[in-house]
């Protein structure tokens, strides 16, 4: 069967820092689950740099980058949510997290509801 649909190649150095990202994130979340402080704190820097990184490197390819912010604005949410938690016995500031949900909500809606529905009509 021959499939003339056209191709997204994501190249192996990417893919790497992509793969390597998920372990980061898996490790950062796993130390908050088991109140790990010290090493959940740490691993917000790889975490985030990774997701940096990865949103950098899809810049030029206008769907990869657009998701790759929301994840980016996802993980500082969520390790936002994981300090207050650490360090706070006060419950709503937890709720500031909701700011960079909601960036990474925008840029993930502007690509399903805004560009793609431009490209379509073209």
């Amino acid at each position: 069967m021959e499939n003339n649909e056209p191709q997204f190649v994501i190249p192996q150095r990417y893919r790497k820092i992509e793969n390597l990202h998920i372990v980061l994130w898996l490790v950062k979340d796993l130390c908050w689950v088991m109140l790990w402080r010290p090493l959940g704190v740490i691993m917000i820097i790889p975490t985030i740099g990774a997701a940096a990184l990865i949103t950098w490197q899809t810049r030029h390819i206008k769907s990869e980058l657009l998701h790759n912010v929301a994840v980016f604005f996802w993980i500082l949410a969520n390790a936002y949510w994981m300090l207050t938690e650490f360090f706070t016995t006060d419950d709503s500031l937890r709720y500031y997290a909701v700011v960079p949900f909601a960036i990474g909500l925008v840029s993930i809606t502007y690509y399903y509801a805004g560009l793609r529905f431009a490209i379509k009509k073209r």
